[in-house]
């Protein structure tokens, strides 16, 4: 609903806050943006990172070159799920809930999992899994500080829905790369305790969820409230924070509201390009994961061993599952690369005519998000 909310909104001559991810599919994004330029709309996306002061001193001081040339990023995203359940049969809907609006411009299937709200997240047609939901926040911080003004040129995924027999369909843990050159950003998503049995979640350079940018003399470790630089042999020094949930959320809000009085777009914290870019990225990387196949172990090592960081995270990662006492194997889904054309925005080379039949969707009248771009 993200995108055909936002684009009547905009013609409807209203300025905009919506949540991330901003939108279902990249082609609908790009739809948002137009709408919003077209219309000379103020448009605020909920990415609200982007309002931490944390953040700002943070990124400020790492562009500065303090640590020296950003290497690669990290994103760490290691929150642990639950299983969503399994049905037999259709669920019924609650009887307070339109579900033909409900549903707007996604299939109206029968809801085939036990609860309606919420657990949309992890199903293809109402959802973006795990990446889309919280990855998302991290992949902006990782454009915004490394001034990336494109969707990534080249992506892959390998990951899979992993321990639950249940009626989700997106991965709960998976390895991504955005192959940004010369410093590409790496996503690890694990929705599993450390190992079976614990409560305990892992980490990885000081962080369970975050961003870590590595950089030539050390590297920076944090997310929205706090954050820390870090020498080559972790020694910490520099803190930054932390400031508070509220005070962000305020700000993020607040700047809005100034963008509608001043009528400036630039004065937008999350403008909604912005929006549209991070959350093509995660579009990206899923569209690789549904392209995917199951493929013996060895082969998703060939297809990384290139690339040192990306072959060690799709090692670490498959250590997880062991000590979840998960046989891979069976269940891993290596996807393809993908490379995108960041001006036209589409998928070019192998593989581009099925990637590019995910760039959007068949949508239901009267819920048709319009061409504008």
């Amino acid at each position: 609903w993200h995108a055909l909310a936002t684009v009547w909104a905009c013609q409807a001559g209203k300025d905009v806050y919506v949540e991330k991810p901003m939108s279902h599919n990249i082609w609908e994004g790009r739809q948002m943006v137009a709408a919003a330029r077209k219309g000379g709309r103020i448009v605020q996306v909920g990415t609200q990172a982007r309002s931490s002061s944390v953040l700002r001193d943070a990124f400020e001081w790492v562009q500065r070159g303090e640590l020296g040339p950003i290497r690669f990023a990290r994103i760490i995203v290691y929150r642990q799920r639950s299983s969503i359940g399994k049905v037999a049969e259709p669920t019924p809907i609650p009887g307070d809930v339109d579900y033909d609006l409900w549903c707007g411009p996604a299939e109206k299937h029968p809801l085939r999992r036990k609860q309606l709200h919420y657990d949309w997240h992890w199903v293809w047609p109402t959802g973006d899994g795990e990446m889309g939901n919280n990855g998302v926040h991290y992949i902006d911080m990782c454009r915004w500080v490394m001034k990336l003004d494109a969707p990534a040129p080249r992506v892959m995924s390998v990951g899979g829905r992993f321990s639950f027999d249940d009626d989700g369909e997106t991965p709960n843990t998976q390895v991504v790369i955005l192959d940004y050159r010369p410093a590409p950003i790496y996503c690890e998503i694990r929705g599993l305790p450390a190992k079976k049995g614990s409560e305990a979640i892992d980490s990885f350079q000081n962080t369970e969820v975050g961003v870590v940018l590595q950089c030539e003399g050390g590297y920076f470790a944090g997310a929205h409230l706090s954050g820390a630089a870090f020498d080559n042999r972790g020694k910490e020094i520099k803190k930054f924070g932390p400031t508070s949930w509220g005070d962000m959320d305020s700000g993020h809000l607040a700047n809005f509201v100034e963008a509608t009085r001043s009528r400036k777009v630039d004065a937008l914290h999350a403008d909604v390009l912005e929006g549209h870019l991070s959350a093509a990225c995660c579009h990206q990387v899923s569209i690789s994961h549904r392209l995917g196949r199951t493929a013996p172990p060895e082969t998703a090592l060939e297809r990384t061993k290139a690339d040192p960081v990306l072959s060690d995270a799709v090692t670490r990662y498959r250590e997880h599952l062991l000590a979840n006492e998960i046989d891979f194997a069976a269940k891993e889904i290596l996807g393809p690369w993908l490379t995108f054309d960041t001006i036209q925005e589409r998928f070019i080379g192998e593989f581009a005519a099925e990637a590019n039949r995910l760039l959007t969707r068949a949508y239901r009248k009267p819920f048709v998000v319009p061409q504008i771009a």
